[in-house]
């Protein structure tokens, strides 16, 4: 990965950049669909609600006011989310058909800019999204994600849409020297994923701008005899933990480590689902938003048990959108428990938080005590975006 590479636009015209928002990407997190591609209708008809318009417009209301020209689409795909941001003299590329919009138009809207002479694409979404882009720039122009999916497994990401406009700021404050790095674009198998696997490949390797803490790095998994013993100790731990206080509702997140926890407890876990268990019995499996408020409106005592996702860092924002800001609020940061083995702090140099709800992530603190094996603990320092 070359993280040593500098990118200038060059003399003393605006930074160019091109906006793409997909409209519709994350909205099946918080309904528990674990994916929208090709699921749209369904997500809404579970009440599902757009994110990543919201997104977009706080990634690029804090670039207001600087040395750039943004080029974009019209209506969802960019417009909508400029005006809103209180952006002017943006230049319009191209406009999307009435209703839903697709693969295609994310497609047609970076052919669009490729030849309008942009130094950036800055695109919201999640992994299909950027698969897109890249399926039509590849490596020709440099790329940076606003996260809004599900998932987002590809390291073409900052890890919040603060993050993305500070990245962008501090290279248009040096002079418009932008630290670019080679950074994966992961294809994940959506319909695995809904069954509860995760089977990815690499799609390509694009050129992405990056910042040492604002930038996602690629989700890793580790197996070998001493992560597995060590996931072991954990769930051991958690286990006489649960079994201490049987009054207690327990909300196991996605992952392997949590993964452990179910098996020593006995339970059928979810791999990439939240399920509920309570005295030792599996309440609830696969739970999505609403069916979480339920359970929570007749267990007020409760507590979310989740992990860190390897390499990358999220806590919460990355699979975990059924639990949001209203349900941790609910719960209350006293009640949260991450788990993680040690192998796999030391390969994540950054833990975040990226809930959609900026004034929760600040509340989350900036260090959280992290469960690593049978009563041990230590305690790790959250990453916060520089104010952009």
């Amino acid at each position: 990965m070359n993280e040593s590479n500098l990118f200038c636009p060059g003399g003393n015209r605006l930074f160019r950049i091109g906006f793409v928002v997909n409209p519709i990407a994350g909205m099946g997190g918080t309904v528990g669909l674990k994916g929208t591609d090709g699921l749209v209708e369904e997500a809404l008809s579970r009440g599902a609600v757009p994110r990543a318009a919201r997104r977009a417009e706080e990634a690029v209301r804090l670039l207001a006011g600087l040395p750039l020209r943004f080029l974009t689409c019209g209506g969802p795909m960019g417009e909508e989310s400029l005006a809103r941001a209180g952006i002017t003299g943006y230049e319009l590329v191209s406009n999307p058909p009435e209703g839903r919009t697709g693969q295609e138009d994310t497609v047609e809207a970076c052919r669009s800019l490729i030849g309008r002479g942009v130094d950036l694409i800055l695109f919201c979404g999640g992994d299909g999204t950027a698969r897109d882009i890249f399926s039509v720039v590849g490596d020709t122009i440099t790329i940076l994600g606003i996260p809004a999916g599900v998932k987002m497994y590809s390291s073409v990401f900052a890890i919040t849409p603060e993050a993305a406009a500070t990245i962008i700021r501090e290279g248009l404050e040096q002079g418009g020297r932008f630290h670019v790095r080679d950074a994966e674009v992961v294809d994940v198998d959506e319909e695995a994923y809904r069954r509860g696997e995760l089977a990815t490949s690499l799609f390509g390797v694009a050129r992405s701008l990056y910042r040492p803490g604002l930038s996602q790095m690629a989700k890793q998994v580790y197996e070998d005899s001493d992560e597995e013993r060590s996931k072991a100790e954990i769930a051991r731990f958690i286990r006489e933990v649960m079994e201490g206080t049987p009054d207690i509702l327990y909300i196991l997140g996605p992952g392997g480590t949590t993964s452990a926890v179910a098996r020593e407890l006995g339970v059928r876990k979810t791999l990439l689902g939240f399920d509920a268990v309570k005295a030792g019995a599996l309440v609830a499996s696969d739970l999505d938003e609403k069916g979480i408020c339920t359970l929570l409106a007749r267990n007020p005592h409760a507590r979310l048990v989740v992990s860190i996702i390897g390499a990358q860092g999220a806590i919460f924002g990355r699979g975990t959108q059924q639990v949001t800001p209203r349900i941790l609020r609910t719960i209350g940061k006293e009640n949260i428990i991450v788990i993680a083995t040690p192998h796999k702090l030391l390969q994540t140099p950054n833990i975040f938080v990226d809930t959609g709800d900026s004034a929760l992530d600040r509340e989350l603190g900036d260090s959280i005590q992290v469960v690593t094996g049978y009563r041990v603990a230590r305690r790790v320092r959250v990453t916060r975006c520089l104010q952009a």
